[in-house]
């Protein structure tokens, strides 16, 4: 048996708490942080800007007050566009990093519009000034002793499996495997762990309704009205085999995080435990998986 147990994060979005303007009601920090102390979650990912305290001694006094380690954070920014240099915001975030004790930068590459429904193509020009800035950015956030990642996700641009292809041929970067933005993005999550396993530094864990994802895939509804009906599932209850893909990092050494997110949006303050709820099952199922690795 690995330290697997030990090793589960938290993250925001599974309380609801989100980046995009509309997503929902939004719960406070204390109420999530004590919760995700509660159900025995060990650490946290920051979540959006605002949520924790922007000085860094006190985002990282608010999680040592709970009990809470800091994994690190989701940062999107924009990567393809050769007029924007996104190393400025990029150091201001580490700076937190760095003073929570944080290890793990997770980027996004940022359309520049809001929300995850659109997303521009790129040219080869943008692939270029993409590559060169997620290598740029990995030795910036090195320099602090902290692990950049990036983190292919539904409504960015790197979503799809030729998206994925491209920045594994065209960067040094290591990946955030997140289950089910791969899985909504038309990649197998299972086939990716199993061939790019050593590049895989952080993990995103997420299980999926693989009907909502294929309305998604067909455009037949947003990505943003899947979340809202339920397309994000605790983990166990979707079609993602996980144990699979736990199983092939565990074999292979991986010793990182499991983040726990379920993106939820709710449309209202919950009248009863709310999230929670879905989080204490996602956690009862990771460790059973834990135990049988």
């Amino acid at each position: 048996m690995t330290d697997l147990a030990l090793r589960i994060a938290g993250a925001p979005i599974s309380w609801g708490v989100c980046e995009v303007p509309g997503w929902g009601w939004q719960y406070d920090p204390q109420t999530v942080l004590t919760e995700m102390r509660d159900v025995g979650i060990a650490a946290t990912e920051f979540g959006p800007d605002g949520f924790l305290p922007e000085d860094p001694a006190e985002k990282a006094k608010t999680l040592a007050d709970l009990g809470l380690r800091a994994v690190g954070g989701f940062v999107p920014v924009v990567l393809h566009d050769p007029s924007h240099d996104p190393s400025a915001e990029v150091a201001t975030a580490l700076e937190g990093f760095v003073a929570a004790g944080a290890t793990t930068l997770v980027l996004a590459a940022a359309t520049g519009q809001d929300g995850y429904d659109d997303r521009p193509v790129l040219d080869e020009a943008g692939w270029s000034t993409l590559f060169a800035n997620l290598d740029k950015l990995s030795a910036l956030a090195a320099s602090h002793g902290v692990l950049a990642t990036v983190h292919p996700h539904v409504g960015t641009m790197v979503e799809n499996a030729d998206d994925v292809d491209r920045v594994l041929a065209g960067s040094s970067i290591g990946l955030t495997l997140d289950t089910g933005h791969l899985l909504i993005g038309g990649v197998d999550p299972v086939a990716l762990t199993l061939r790019a396993t050593d590049r895989i530094k952080h993990m995103h864990l997420k299980d999926v309704d693989v009907h909502w994802a294929a309305k998604v895939q067909s455009g037949e509804v947003t990505y943003t009205d899947a979340v809202r009906q339920g397309m994000y599932r605790p983990l166990g209850a979707g079609d993602i085999d996980l144990a699979t893909i736990v199983g092939t990092l565990e074999s292979a050494g991986y010793k990182g995080w499991y983040v726990l997110e379920q993106d939820t949006i709710l449309p209202e303050r919950p009248t009863g435990d709310g999230p929670v709820v879905d989080v204490r099952a996602s956690i009862d199922h990771l460790r059973a998986i834990a135990s049988g690795v």
